[in-house]
Order: C-alpha cells, then structure tokens, then sequence
C-alpha cells in the first residue's frame, strides 16, 4: 500500500426519479467525470438508484392505496444484486480505474421487499460486496426491511480500507465501533440527512475514528420529481426550484473539513488524502486499540446472515444464499 496521497470524490446529484436505468446512465457519466478529475474512490448517496423514497415522510400511513402504488414501482425500479444494472455500473468502474461506493434500493431474493444498500465496486469492475441498513429510521420502515449482521463490513483497497454505514446508522455507536474495530480508513457515510447536525456528526466520526469520513447526500429540486405523483402535492407550497433536499455533502478528516459542505446544487466534490497524516494522526487515539479497555467493554459482533427462510438439501445440510462479501470472508478461515 503506497502512501502516495489519493483523490476521493463525493457524487452530490439528484437522481432521474423512480428511473432505475436513466439514474444508472447518469451515475455513469459521474463515474467518468470524478475519475477524469483524478478521483480513486468515487460515493453515491444513499438509494441514489433509483432515488430515494420521500413521500413516506409526506404521505400519512394510512393512505394505503397511494402507498401501495408508490411501492409497487419503487420495487420495480429497484436493483438486483448481480443484475444488468450493476453490471454497466462495474463496466464504469472498471474504465475509470476507480473504487464505486453506490447507494441502491436493493431488491430482496424472494423479490417482494427492498433493502437500503451500499454497493462495493473494485476499480477491476467487481463487485466486492454490499451493506445493508441495519435499522431503517421512523417513516423508513414503509419501504425498507432491515439488514443483518453479515454484511457489517469493510474493504481492502490499495488506498486503505473502505467501509461505511447508512444515514442515522451513524447515530448507532456499537455499528460505529464495528467499523472502527475492522480497521476503516475510508468511512462512507451515504445519507438523505442534510441537517446542520449532520456536518457534526461527519466531524465527530472523523474525530473518534481516525478515518476520512465521505458524507454524501442526495441535492433535488422539486421540478426533480415527476408532476404525475400526488405527493408532490404535500409538500409545502414553493417554488419549482425549491430544495426537496440541498445536499450538504461534505469530506472531513480528523483535523477539520477538507471540502464541502456544498449546498442546492448538483456537484461532486473532491479531497485529497495524506495517508501518514491518517496514519499519524492515531498517535493520539485509536479508538479500537490503545484507546480501547477490551477488559472492560467488549462488543460481540453476530455476522451470520438472518434469511427469512433456509432450504435442506438432498445431504441433509442446510443452504441459503448470503452475500458474496460474506462467502468471501467464509472461505478464508
């Protein structure tokens, strides 16, 4: 691993809403664009394919039917893991030459439910793995099931290693010190959550964890979103160019902001990274080494997957599918 500073690249766009293959073409084109920009690792926000599911904070739980329609072609659009759709997102990353963190919407096996997903992609165009949310937040819990313990992991890289949590995952402390405990450098933070809290939130990670933290958020207008969903119309009244959300994404390191926040528009932002001020910088903490009391706290990790079902086979052995990430870390031990 060369020590050589490096490029990362936070992709605040809007997506082409409920379009799974127009948002992928347009996630395409920003994978080109940070790349030819000197970028390595390149973040999406979070559900960037094909966007994220706004009315379920407008919409009232009752309204079942307009939920219903909502849901059916959100599941549409949403994204199998392998699929064509990943596959044109690999073919870009393997022609960049660059690291792809991409928030989807994640159909589940049996195809009737949708994770909130982070998808790894290497810069040879593979799919390392994926992250699913563990606890969908409040009026989440509509559109998304929750993840499980397996896909709680990070990456290696040649720039150090990649991992991440979702939007208020990182208000969750034990899946922060996961992830600290599993060596992150590169902390992907993908998010909707544009508050003035959250530039905090980045700079505490980035503090507590000694890692460069990628805050990356979703920045769309309300013309973004198609007049024919009636939800649109719940929105207080405004503009066509009032913010839905302004984004705010925005790169931190242990010392302070390295680029952003960056507000109501549509930009990527780029950093660059000194691996020995990284590196150096836990001289004076590691959270999950010399600043750890393992004989007084420990934290037990569970990574085996929770499949709603198991099927036996013919040998008498039990057989789900679980993540390739997972099967990976399997076959090493």
């Amino acid at each position: 691993m060369s020590d050589k500073p490096f490029k990362v690249a936070s992709a605040q766009l809007a997506p082409v809403f409920m379009k799974r293959e127009k948002t992928i073409a347009k996630a395409c084109e920003a994978i080109a664009e940070a790349a030819k920009n000197g970028a390595k690792i390149i973040v999406f926000p979070e559900a960037f394919v094909p966007g994220y599911p706004d009315w379920v904070w407008v919409v009232p739980a009752g309204r079942n039917s307009l939920h219903a329609a909502l849901y059916a072609e959100f599941l549409d659009q949403s994204v199998t893991i392998p699929s064509p759709a990943t596959d044109k997102l690999c073919k870009a990353a393997k022609a960049a030459g660059a690291y792809v963190v991409m928030g989807v919407n994640e159909r589940s096996t049996a195809g009737g439910s949708i994770y909130n997903t982070l998808l790894y992609i290497s810069d040879k165009g593979e799919i390392m793995g994926l992250h699913r949310k563990l606890v969908p937040t409040m009026g989440e819990r509509l559109v998304w099931t929750p993840g499980d313990g397996s896909t709680l992991d990070v990456f290696d890289t040649p720039y150090g290693r990649l991992g991440g949590l979702i939007c208020w995952e990182n208000y969750m402390p034990l899946a922060r010190f996961a992830m600290y405990a599993s060596g992150v450098d590169i902390y992907v933070a993908a998010t909707w959550d544009s508050s003035d809290g959250w530039e905090a939130t980045l700079q505490h990670i980035a503090r507590e964890g000694r890692c460069v933290v990628i805050g990356c958020c979703i920045s769309m207008r309300r013309d973004q979103i198609p007049d024919r969903y009636e939800f649109k119309s719940l929105y207080p009244v405004g503009a066509d160019d009032t913010p839905v959300n302004p984004g705010n994404s925005a790169i931190v390191s242990p010392e302070g902001v390295l680029a952003g926040p960056v507000a109501n528009e549509e930009k990527i932002i780029y950093a660059e990274i000194d691996r020995v001020r990284l590196r150096g910088s836990k001289f004076a903490m590691d959270t999950a080494g010399h600043y750890a009391r393992p004989d007084v706290f420990q934290l037990t990790v569970n990574r085996d997957p929770r499949p709603m079902t198991s099927t036996e086979s013919h040998n008498g052995t039990n057989g789900h599918q679980v993540p390739a990430s997972t099967a990976k870390r399997r076959a090493a031990k």
